[in-house]
């Protein structure tokens, strides 16, 4: 009896041995398989089947804004317009408040943040970025009665001072960081945040570069910039759901390629330096 169970123990064994044998030597034809699917799950896949790039965005101004006709227009709309003909579809846009988009990409309600994100630590440990396609910084826009004599940073870094800036932004993490003596205004909508401004009720409103000069510009007798450029550098990138190398790879190689033929600086100069397209939302 002890004799038998001693050779069916045996037997077990062996037979676990030559099932982790096959497990790690086996699989030829096993990984060839896992690579398929994979390739068959990726995101990328799905997007090219659908005919359609679905993009997570929000309104700033000259990123993503609406034109007379109630049409979008601006720098990001350009590239994702750019980016889904490259793919062999169609962008669809699809507005969400700022301080949930990146919930929203989470669940699936779209396939990309196209708007301006900055690439943040904090951010990427929920989503993948892509190599940068522009980098930007934040600017001070000011009220010209509320702020006379200011002249530096440092000038609205105090508690009677109000800044405004727009909720879940990195613009709000930098009046957090370089103006935290200050009282720290929220709003969801950029516009509140201007209006606030254009009232009187703040002294100044920190927001992406250009959006303050061209503020300044539309409101020459109520707005000024005290000092000029910007007071940070932050690189922008798209974001992308994780676990997708495939999805991933392609946005990464579209940037490469559209940036060494010169036209996302072509873009750029046309919605961040030039008035040009002024006439479009006037």
């Amino acid at each position: 009896m002890r004799k038998g169970l001693i050779i069916l123990w045996g037997i077990l064994f062996l037979g676990l041995i030559i099932m982790l044998s096959l497990g790690c030597t086996g699989g030829g034809s096993s990984d060839s398989g896992t690579e398929t699917n994979l390739a068959g799950e990726s995101l990328l896949e799905e997007i090219i089947k659908r005919g359609e790039l679905r993009v997570g965005m929000s309104t700033f101004v000259p990123w993503a804004m609406n034109d007379k006709s109630g049409n979008l227009i601006g720098f990001e709309i350009d590239v994702a317009t750019r980016l889904a003909e490259d793919m062999g579809v169609k962008a669809v846009f699809i507005p969400t408040k700022w301080s949930g988009i990146i919930p929203a990409l989470l669940t699936g309600k779209f396939d990309v943040i196209i708007g301006g994100m900055g690439i943040r630590p904090e951010r990427n440990l929920k989503v993948n970025f892509s190599i940068p396609y522009d980098y930007t910084g934040m600017s001070l826009v000011a009220h010209k009665e509320k702020a006379m004599g200011f002249s530096s940073l440092e000038d609205f870094n105090r508690p009677e001072v109000v800044i405004t800036a727009r909720i879940g932004t990195t613009a709000a993490e930098a009046v957090k960081k370089h103006l935290s003596q200050a009282q720290i205004r929220l709003f969801d909508d950029e516009a509140q945040a201007i209006q606030e401004l254009l009232l009187g009720r703040a002294h100044g409103m920190v927001a992406s570069a250009p959006l303050p000069t061209y503020l300044v510009l539309e409101n020459p007798d109520t707005l000024f910039q005290p000092f000029s450029g910007t007071f940070t550098k932050e690189p922008i990138g798209f974001a992308l759901p994780k676990g997708d190398p495939d999805l991933l790879n392609f946005f990464n190689s579209w940037i490469t390629v559209v940036e060494a033929e010169g036209w996302l600086a072509e873009r750029k100069h046309y919605w961040f330096e030039s008035q040009d397209w002024k006439g479009l939302v006037q």
